[in-house]
């Protein structure tokens, strides 16, 4: 790749004061946030809170939960991986990866009715049960709920990251084993885990840190004190209880807790999905002998079922609703309403700040030579898009709430809070899919550019939306995807001024109003839908 021209100071003042505009709210966000938690009354008494037992023992739950669904998710992710990658000419494989890609961007509330209509008293397995003569029915709630959910939603990202690192494996690896009549087993020991060991340690510390600032699952699942992780606890404390004091403390050891998987996640090999998950293919030898085939067949059938039995429930529970009724109904106008609102302008902030970031960091590296400064400049712009993955989503709102409280109606202010927290959100992962297009486009047209005397307004419309108008779709879709399936922040800062999907959804299944829940789900899950439709790659962007 050509490396980009060196910019005049005209041309990077502007990029550099858009990053170091973005740096400055994004700091001003989460500092906002940080400060009004350590100006909490941290008193004697609200230190002693710390010591709680009741503490102790949500932070307890918070990390076993956590590990237990890790195990969990990753044990059964091995042989579901290695199946796809034995069986590259699998009739269904290329579906089966697709569907593994759903609930990874499915709105957790959405997943969470499924598994309800699947493993609720009321739902397959337990008809099942009781028409064999079990009484005794699954529960769905408490710890048992948490890890089904956990495991449904983190077992697809677990199988693709392995199969992306199976397919990685020369050819010639599985010739040499055909040819030295290596078994199954000895495969295994000596080609797949070898590759797999690299990979499953990321994948592991990724999924933990999933588990542990999972709020809605846990919201919706746990059993009451005995199944409550930290997130939920400082909901709790605020909703429930209004004890800022023991919320301030959950905050804070939040905090402390994601600082301590993120330091130890920089440790540990990234675990990468390249993409390449459905178009290499290459004999696998030791996938030909019928008994092979047959286990690898049950492996992906149940899988497959584990998946599309819940998405399917919520399709059917959902057309069976009164759709039209719910429609017409003016608490949905308003929800719908108010979650596109919230969803576009959070989708355009994040998509805006990221811009800011990128632009900024490209000039600073085109600078010759790369001074001290701007290193630590391009190294703060990085470090303030991931800076909610330190402050979970759970600790902004609890810091705002305590903020804004003082200053009248914290429900006036809500709206403003739930778009920038959103915002923030989404931020990584609009980074993750700009900032590749956007360094490739520079590199390839800055020289040209600047040849042609193109600059400002007229680059922008000539050479950068053209080229950039795709990533910049998509970048916009998933964050207004990832937003509007939200219910973390409007669930602390809800009321009859904000009132979005997700939380209608969640108060009509509190209210025992199934129906109208499924329906709900569906209209929702039909607009990710369409948003994902949208930022979805065609044509030549699914061939590079």
């Amino acid at each position: 790749m050509a490396r980009p021209r060196i910019l005049s100071n005209a041309e990077r003042l502007p990029a550099l004061a858009g990053g170091l505009l973005v740096l400055a709210l994004v700091a001003g966000f989460i500092g906002t946030a940080l400060v009004a938690l350590l100006r909490g009354r941290m008193d004697g008494a609200s230190l002693g809170v710390i010591g709680d037992p009741v503490v102790h023992s949500v932070l307890r739950f918070t990390l076993f939960q956590a590990a237990l669904s890790t195990a969990l998710s990753v044990m059964l992710a091995l042989p579901v991986a290695s199946a796809l990658a034995r069986q590259p000419g699998f009739a269904g494989r290329r579906w089966l990866i697709r569907l593994m890609a759903v609930p990874m961007g499915l709105p957790v509330l959405i997943g969470a009715l499924g598994l309800i209509g699947i493993f609720g008293r009321q739902g397959i397995i337990n008809d099942g049960l009781a028409f064999v003569g079990l009484a005794e029915p699954v529960s769905i709630y408490g710890l048992s709920g948490i890890l089904i959910a956990h495991v449904f939603f983190n077992l697809p990202l677990a199988t693709r990251l392995m199969l992306s690192a199976l397919e990685r494996v020369p050819a010639e690896y599985w010739r040499s084993a055909a040819s030295l009549g290596l078994s199954p087993l000895s495969i295994f020991r000596f080609i797949e885990w070898p590759v797999l060991a690299r990979v499953i340690p990321g994948a592991s510390g990724l999924i933990f840190m999933l588990c542990v600032t999972s709020f809605t699952l846990v919201l919706v699942f746990g059993g009451g004190p005995a199944a409550t992780t930290i997130e939920v606890a400082i909901y709790q404390a605020l909703r429930f209880d209004f004890d800022p004091e023991r919320a301030v403390s959950l905050a804070l050891m939040q905090i402390v807790v994601t600082g301590a998987i993120l330091s130890a996640l920089s440790l540990l090999p990234a675990a990468v999905d390249t993409g390449q998950t459905s178009g290499r293919r290459f004999v696998r030898f030791d996938g030909m002998g019928l008994p092979i085939r047959l286990l690898d067949a049950a492996v992906l059938l149940l899988a497959g079922l584990f998946l599309v039995l819940p998405l399917a429930q919520v399709i059917v529970s959902g057309v069976n609703a009164d759709l039209i009724k719910l429609l017409r109904e003016p608490a949905f106008l308003q929800a719908a309403g108010t979650s596109l609102i919230v969803a576009s302008s959070a989708g355009l902030l994040s998509l805006a700040c990221a811009y800011g970031v990128v632009s900024a960091r490209a000039a600073l590296s085109s600078a010759r030579p790369f001074a001290v400064g701007s290193r630590l400049f391009s190294a703060s712009l990085a470090a303030s898009s991931s800076l909610v993955l330190l402050v979970p989503t759970s600790v902004l709102a609890t810091g705002w709430f305590l903020a804004l409280r003082a200053h009248g109606d914290i429900a006036t202010f809500a709206p403003v809070i739930v778009i920038g927290i959103n915002a923030l959100m989404a931020l990584p992962f609009v980074m993750r899919v700009l900032e590749p297009a956007f360094v490739e486009h520079q590199a390839r047209t800055s020289r040209l550019a600047a040849s042609l005397g193109l600059s400002g307004l007229s680059r922008l419309r000539l050479v950068d939306w053209p080229v950039l108008k795709r990533p910049l779709t998509m970048a916009l879709a998933f964050a207004m995807a990832l937003s509007l399936g939200d219910l973390g922040a409007v669930a602390l800062f809800g009321s009859e001024n904000i009132s979005t999907l997700p939380s209608l959804i969640y108060a009509r299944m509190g209210s025992y109003r199934s129906h109208d829940a499924d329906g709900l789900a569906l209209i929702l899950g039909a607009i990710c839908l369409v948003l994902a439709l949208i930022g979805a790659p065609q044509g030549k962007d699914m061939r590079r």
